[in-house]
Order: structure tokens, then sequence, then C-alpha cells
């Protein structure tokens, strides 16, 4: 069990942080992808295609239009996790929470939920309305995180994912923030 002094969640708001993240969050993203982690890859991610995932994250963070997250533990890459506001005009109130993801040695130990509530008071900060996310069918332990946040369900689209010929269900959850204790409720 890991001290929860020794857990630190913060923001990445330079390009230059962001730059420094790349080769640990791709070391992550590869272990994770090549052990069948639901995160949007079927194949893991190249360093170059990391490094613009995060340069763009960063860009957006700057304008209030997304949040990049990292949790470290004792100095090392335990996690991370990121929301980008909808492009759509009639969407901009809104933001979706693209990926979380945990080191698998630290699984299990609350950082997923640390990231996650750093993720939605970020959202509250830069006043996004309703935070969305959606998932692969059969991650239920994050299905049970983020309704424990107070996320609900509103959809599920059977089969939609696919991975080589296997398919699973996508589910689609929302927090509607403007709901929250110390938020202006819009008409």
């Amino acid at each position: 069990m890991i001290d929860a002094g020794a857990v630190r969640v913060f923001a990445v708001g330079s390009p230059d942080l962001a730059a420094r993240m790349t080769g640990p969050t791709t070391a992550l993203l590869q272990e994770l992808v090549a052990g069948d982690a639901a995160l949007g890859w079927v194949d893991p991610p190249s360093e170059a295609e990391v490094a613009e995932l995060l340069g763009a994250i960063t860009r957006g963070a700057g304008d209030g239009d997304a949040a990049l997250l990292i949790a470290e533990v004792d100095g090392q890459l335990a996690g991370f996790g990121y929301w980008r506001r909808y492009a759509r005009p009639t969407h901009r109130p809104h933001a979706d929470v693209e990926r979380v993801a945990v080191d698998p040695r630290w699984q299990g130990l609350g950082i997923g939920r640390r990231l996650m509530t750093a993720l939605v008071q970020a959202a509250a900060d830069s006043d996004v309305e309703v935070l969305t996310l959606d998932l692969r069918g059969d991650n239920q332990r994050a299905a049970r995180l983020y309704e424990s946040l107070g996320f609900k369900r509103y959809g599920l689209l059977e089969g939609f994912v696919a991975v080589g010929q296997r398919r699973y269900d996508k589910l689609f959850y929302a927090l509607d923030l403007r709901q929250r204790p110390g938020t202006v409720s819009h008409p």
C-alpha cells in the first residue's frame, strides 16, 4: 500500500512539461495497450503520436478548452487523464474525458479516483456544464468508479467497439456540473 502523501496529482500547463512527460506517458500507454487495456488504441501508440496528443491537450489547456493531469508516485509517472471541450459550437459548454490511465503497479490504490476527482474539479473551474465520457463495456471497474463520482449512464451501443474479431459494448456516461453545489445553473 502506498502512502497517500506519496501520490502527487498536478496539471500540465506548459508545452515544456508536456514534452518531458512524452517518454514516460508513451511507455505507460504502450504497456497498457499491449495488455489489452481499453484506451481507444488497438496497437500501442508511437512516441510521436503521444507527443502530438499531449501537445494538443496542453495548447487547449491554455484556453480553458482542456485539462491534462498527471499522477506521480515518488516522482514516477503513475497515471494520467485528460478532458477536452467539444469542438462543435453547439457543444462548446461541455467537455469529454477522453482517457484516464493508471500504471498497473499502482492500480487499485485510489490513483484513478484522485485523477478523476481532479479532472472533474478542473472542468468545474473551467465552467464546463456537462462532463461526458465513454468506456468499453467490459471495463466494469472504471464504470463503478465513474458511478461513485456521480456520473450517470445515459446510453449503450451494443457490440460497437471492435478489437480484432472481438466486439464490446460502448457505455456512455455524463456528469451534470450545473447541479453541483457552488456552480451556477444555466437556464
